[in-house]
C-alpha cells in the first residue's frame, strides 16, 4: 500500500473512532471542531450540568456572580466545579484568597479544592500572579480546550465557567466545542451594560446555546428598564438582583465569599439558584 493510501485509511479510521463522519465538501477545520466536541462530550460525561457566566461588557461582576453561584449551588448539596475561563486575565484565585494555589502542569491537571469546590485557573499555572499572560488567540483557544480535555474534574453536578468579556476567542470557542446547558448573562442597571448583554445573549442564540436567564448586578433591588429590555429581547427569565453594597468589594479584597459572609447576599443567590435548578 502506498503512503497516500495508508494516510487516507488512517484518517478514515480516526474519524470512525471518534464518532464523527466527514461530509462531502466539509472543511478539515470544521471536522476537527466536530471531533473535539465529541471527545469532550465523552470526557466530561460525569459532569451533569455546565453553566457559563457571561457578558460582553467588562466590569459588570461576572466573576462575583460565578463564584457566588458556585458556592450557592454547593450549599444546596451539589458537587460543584469552578473554571476561570478568562484565560489571559484570571481573577478567581484573587477573589478567593488563593493567590498561592498551584496546579501541577502535567496532564491530567488536578483542580485545587477549596470549601468543597474544585477550582481551576491559568493563575494556578503561572509563576507570578502579576505577570501578564500575553497569548494570541490560537494559544488562548488551545488552553481552553486543554482545561476541558486534560483536567480531571471527576463527578460533578455543576461546572460553573467564569468567561472573559467580549464576543471573540474565549466565548466563541466554548460555544463551539462544549455542550453547555446555557449561559447566565450578567448585566448592571447601566444602558451600556444592557446593550452589551444583549450582544452576549444574541451571540449565544446564534450559536444555538440557551440563555438560562439574566442577573442584574450592582442593583438597587429591582430590575432596571435596561435589564427589562435585555430579558425581553433575549426571550429569557430574570433570575434575580444582586444589590450594590460596599461590603461586597471589601469581602472580595479579603478573598472572602459573599454568600458565606453576608446573609442578604446568601438570600439573593439562593433565589437565583432556585430558579436555575427548578427543572
Amino acid at each position: 500500500m502506498d503512503s497516500d493510501s495508508h494516510q487516507g485509511h488512517q484518517h478514515q479510521h480516526e474519524h470512525k473512532e471518534q464518532g464523527a463522519t466527514a461530509q462531502p465538501g466539509m472543511h478539515p477545520s470544521f471536522m476537527r471542531v466536530i471531533q473535539q466536541k465529541q471527545r469532550l462530550k465523552d470526557k466530561l460525561k460525569n459532569i451533569k450540568h455546565k453553566i457559563g457566566v457571561y457578558s460582553a461588557k467588562g466590569g459588570v461582576g461576572k466573576t462575583t456572580v460565578a463564584i457566588n453561584l458556585a458556592y450557592a449551588l454547593h450549599q444546596k448539596g451539589f458537587k460543584v466545579g469552578l473554571l476561570d475561563a478568562d484565560i489571559d486575565c484570571p481573577n478567581v484565585t484573587m477573589f478567593l484568597g488563593m493567590e498561592d494555589a498551584k496546579m501541577d502542569n502535567h496532564a491530567p491537571l488536578k483542580p485545587v479544592e477549596k470549601d468543597g469546590i474544585k477550582i481551576a485557573s491559568t493563575a494556578m499555572l503561572v509563576d507570578e500572579l502579576k505577570r501578564p499572560i500575553m497569548w494570541r488567540g490560537p494559544l488562548v483557544t488551545k488552553m481552553i480546550g486543554d482545561f476541558f480535555e486534560y483536567t480531571d474534574w471527576g463527578e460533578l453536578d455543576y461546572l460553573v465557567l467564569d468567561l472573559s468579556p467580549g464576543t471573540s476567542d474565549t466565548p466563541l470557542t466554548i460555544m463551539q466545542i462544549l455542550d453547555l446547558d446555557g449561559f447566565v448573562i450578567v448585566t448592571t442597571p447601566q444602558r451600556i451594560a444592557g446593550v452589551n448583554s444583549m450582544r452576549s445573549g444574541l451571540m449565544a442564540k446564534r450559536m444555538n446555546v440557551q440563555v438560562l436567564g439574566v442577573v442584574e448586578n450592582m442593583s438597587d433591588g429591582k430590575p432596571s428598564k435596561s435589564t427589562d429590555e435585555v430579558v425581553s429581547s433575549l426571550g429569557t427569565e430574570f433570575l434575580g438582583s444582586v444589590k450594590q453594597r460596599a461590603k461586597i468589594s471589601e469581602l472580595s479584597d479579603k478573598g472572602k465569599v459573599h454568600v458565606l459572609e453576608d446573609k442578604e447576599a446568601a438570600q439573593e443567590f439562593e433565589e437565583i439558584v432556585d430558579k436555575l435548578t427548578k427543572n
